[in-house]
């Protein structure tokens, strides 16, 4: 343990052990997954973020050692914790300089944005000297004044590698590509147990994954047809889980995203006319239907259903109307008298 101190002492860390961890320290081979909670705090104490807090939840940290993160001090430290391990780490201004950025995209993420808001266009060297208001006013102090910071972690899990699925950002592209079947397959079982919020998110990754892939290619070349081709049934089980999850603007919206490559895909033309049909939008839903019918006869008792829910809901929808109007005006109105007085 003193070896560690002093090898981090000579690098600009010091190191203070709050909790010790249990069993034996991991040998942290590339790959390895290491699950922690932190917080970040100036030297005088102020709190900057805390992963217990973040977003309005508690939400560790994880991270795949050797996949070159931007901070990369926080690989340095956390192999020389035990798992259950509690430490402080007080780390020089050169291994701290890029924090900002990369709290910025921490806390994007916790409150759902993009995480790369705002550092699109602006290579990592420029990112450094860069002044531009990063959104928080605790955070463009720090990129205007870089300082010391105190990292306070908290070593929850020490996966090895191979135990667990690599989440899409920290996959190469082989594994992106080997890893959707698998995706695929696990969506379809979640979806026929009924967990249809994770079923979904399940085909989200795996368009994600798809998706990243089709980016590095030219559009309408032969592999980026052959990636969309990919896309196209996940993305049709995603809108059948937004259907049941009565995300129906969602659905129309990718399902018109879909038609306006593939005009002819049935199941795309079916999802959308229930998804019109939810939200009233009966014509576009009968001009769906009607095309579904066209491309393919075997499903005119499925239409013929959905048509005659779609009438009930109007008919439903103008008794409603009629009767809200008869609140508003039916009773409360005088006839004016055109008698003179």
């Amino acid at each position: 343990m003193e070896e560690v101190a002093s090898q981090l002492n000579e690098e600009g860390i010091q190191k203070k052990l709050t909790s010790p961890g249990r069993g034996e320290l991991s040998t942290f081979p590339d790959g390895t997954k290491v699950v922690f909670h932190y917080r970040t705090s100036l030297c005088d104490g102020t709190v900057l973020d805390d992963s217990r807090t973040m977003g309005g939840q508690s939400k560790p940290m994880e991270l795949i050692l050797g996949k070159k993160f931007k901070l990369a001090v926080w690989e340095r430290v956390v192999i020389t914790m035990r798992k259950g391990e509690v430490a402080d780490f007080t780390c020089s201004t050169q291994h701290t300089a890029l924090y900002h950025l990369v709290s910025q995209s921490l806390r994007n993420i916790s409150a759902g944005k993009d995480p790369l808001e705002g550092q699109r266009h602006c290579c990592g060297i420029a990112q450094i000297h860069s002044h531009h208001s990063l959104g928080y006013q605790d955070l463009d102090a720090l990129q205007a004044s870089p300082q010391p910071l105190v990292f306070t972690l908290e070593l929850l899990e020490v996966l090895p590698p191979g135990s667990f699925m690599l989440d899409v950002w920290a996959m190469s592209d082989k594994e992106k590509l080997d890893a959707v079947p698998q995706i695929h397959e696990e969506g379809n079982s979640l979806f026929k147990e009924g967990r249809i919020k994770e079923a979904s998110e399940k085909y989200y990754n795996g368009i994600a994954c798809l998706k990243n892939l089709q980016m590095k290619e030219q559009p309408g070349e032969e592999v980026w047809i052959k990636l969309d081709m990919m896309i196209t049934p996940l993305l049709l089980n995603y809108c059948q889980c937004q259907l049941v999850q009565g995300q129906y603007y969602e659905v129309i919206e990718h399902c018109t995203s879909l038609l306006s490559k593939y005009e002819d895909n049935v199941k795309a033309l079916y999802k959308r006319g229930k998804a019109h049909s939810a939200v009233w939008n009966e014509v576009e839903a009968r001009a769906d239907f009607a095309k579904v019918l066209e491309l393919d006869p075997t499903l005119g008792p499925s239409v013929a259903k959905e048509l005659r829910a779609l009438e009930g809901k109007m008919r439903a929808k103008g008794r409603e109307e009629k009767d809200r109007y008869k609140d508003l005006f039916g009773g409360n109105t005088q006839t004016a008298s055109t008698s003179p007085a």
